[in-house]
């Protein structure tokens, strides 16, 4: 079974998860520009019975992050933990994303992912 594990910026926090994600996607979104600081995020989504992780976490609407590096890491709902995946020590990684969130908003610049699924805005 594959398993990832990635960490925050100091290591205070650590996640592991096992098998294969659910979904790999990226989100050009307003919300996910914000947070990330950068012009997507880049993110899969595992089951919440395949998520460990070590360390004190913050919240902000949903988001968690460290509370001392400020590194965004992960978000859970109980069911699924959806995990960033710049904070995985395999880089790059294998996990390509199948689709694009939110391509309205993409940079021109930007080429959409070839064989992944375009959405405007969210999945329907």
């Amino acid at each position: 079974m594959r398993e990832f594990s990635g960490k925050c910026l100091c290591g205070q926090v650590r996640i592991s998860v096992r098998g294969e994600p659910l979904r790999v996607g990226i989100c050009h979104c307003m919300d996910c520009r914000k947070e990330s600081g950068s012009a997507f995020t880049f993110y899969a989504v595992w089951p919440d019975g395949q998520f460990a992780r070590e360390g004190e976490t913050a919240e902000f609407r949903g988001q968690r992050f460290c509370p001392r590096c400020g590194a965004r890491l992960f978000c859970a709902d109980g069911r699924e933990v959806e995990v960033k995946l710049g904070i995985l020590s395999q880089a790059p990684t294998p996990l390509v994303p199948r689709y694009e969130l939110w391509t309205r908003r993409r940079e021109p610049w930007l080429r959409p992912v070839e064989g992944a699924e375009q959405f405007e805005e969210n999945r329907t």
